[in-house]
């Protein structure tokens, strides 16, 4: 059957700052999707990661549709009542316009959908990243698809051998969607170019070149660029197929281990080490460090199986400890170099009016005779 997978993910509203949501606000958006779902969709879950609340719909009405995208966003109407009831700090934090307008896209929330025929086996990863932007996804799906080093499978399989195309988005770019499409192994020395710049492209979509069907899609919509000002860091959320003529499961979380730094944490500002958390992990330490959560999910008839928490194994626990010990180390650098963001990522803080009014003040000294 033909099935889509979407997800919708915005910060409504947390308990002691950044955290996490509260019980109630997250029952609240439950029980509205709940409630309203009927006739819209196949299947849902309710995630939280960090202070975010996703939610994942599996249906049959294709990416971008109207009634999916409101179901969303009454949810998190729904969710923020309670926040603000509750007084949660942030409460709509994402919700950047007054009203519902046909799609939640510019709108605030973190979205990410895909459209495919469902295998008979549909085993599918859903990420979740708190307190970072969407270039936290470019170095683990560029490794997972891309570097027979981190998957084996692109040696041993000759279907994955055959390679991947990937859509990458100028989201620096503010007019449109300004992408490209690269292929590997072809034009990986193209890709690595544009995607070790985490702030300006972004992975969009990664399609298979074997079968010509969609692998991966995440999301990439920056809340400075919808607000103007800095709002609050833009929590990605990405969707990846696998198995078969994709990578293998392990082979897409293996880059997380690496604790790669990414832009985040504390007031969105800093680089900071991505730690790969387990679900339902706030976050405490300088507002992070940033996060990311995987749920592991099978799909029949486009009903989901329970999930399985990908970072529950042992051997994340000797991972996160590692990236402890980065985070702290890059912390003691305070906020000289490249320990905080260059100044293109700072324009919608205070530091650019700090900046701005000592500009004013410097002069050109006169030269000696």
């Amino acid at each position: 059957m033909r099935v889509t997978l979407s997800v919708i993910k915005a910060d409504i509203g947390s308990v002691g700052g950044h955290l996490a949501p509260s019980a109630a606000l997250e029952a609240a958006v439950r029980t509205h999707v709940r409630e309203h779902a009927n006739g819209l969709v196949r299947d849902l879950r309710v995630h939280h990661t960090g202070d975010d609340i996703a939610l994942l719909f599996s249906h049959e009405r294709g990416a971008g549709d109207a009634q999916i995208h409101e179901l969303a966003w009454n949810a998190f109407v729904a969710g923020t009542r309670i926040a603000k009831e509750q007084g949660l700090y942030g409460a709509g934090q994402d919700l950047l316009k007054d009203a519902f307008s046909g799609n939640v896209r510019g709108m605030g929330p973190a979205v990410a959908e895909m459209e495919f025929e469902e295998r008979p086996a549909e085993p599918f990863l859903f990420f979740a990243a708190d307190k970072t932007d969407p270039g936290a996804f470019n170095l683990p799906l560029y490794l997972a698809f891309a570097d027979p080093m981190n998957t084996p499978g692109l040696l041993l399989s000759s279907q994955l051998g055959q390679g991947f195309r990937f859509v990458v988005m100028d989201v620096g770019y503010t007019e449109g969607d300004r992408v490209i499409e690269l292929v590997t192994p072809e034009e990986s020395y193209e890709l690595a170019t544009l995607l070790r710049d985490n702030q300006r492209y972004v992975v969009e979509s990664v399609w298979s070149r074997a079968k010509g069907d969609q692998a991966a899609i995440a999301s990439t919509s920056r809340l400075h660029n919808i607000a103007g000002k800095y709002t609050g860091k833009d929590d990605p959320v990405l969707l990846v197929r696998a198995q078969m003529h994709f990578p293998a499961t392990g082979e897409i979380v293996a880059p997380y281990a690496i604790g790669h730094f990414v832009g985040g944490a504390m007031r969105g500002s800093h680089q900071m080490p991505l730690m790969p958390v387990a679900q339902g992990s706030p976050v405490s330490f300088f507002d992070g460090p940033p996060i990311v959560t995987c749920a592991a999910y099978s799909m029949h008839g486009g009903r989901f199986s329970e999930s399985v928490d990908a970072f529950a194994h042992p051997l994340w626990d000797a991972v996160r400890l590692r990236v402890a010990d980065k985070a702290l180390e890059m912390r003691r650098q305070g906020f000289f170099g490249p320990a905080m963001l260059p100044m293109a990522e700072l324009e919608y803080t205070g530091i650019a009016e700090r900046i701005e009014r000592i500009e004013k003040r410097f002069q050109v000294r006169a030269a000696r005779a």
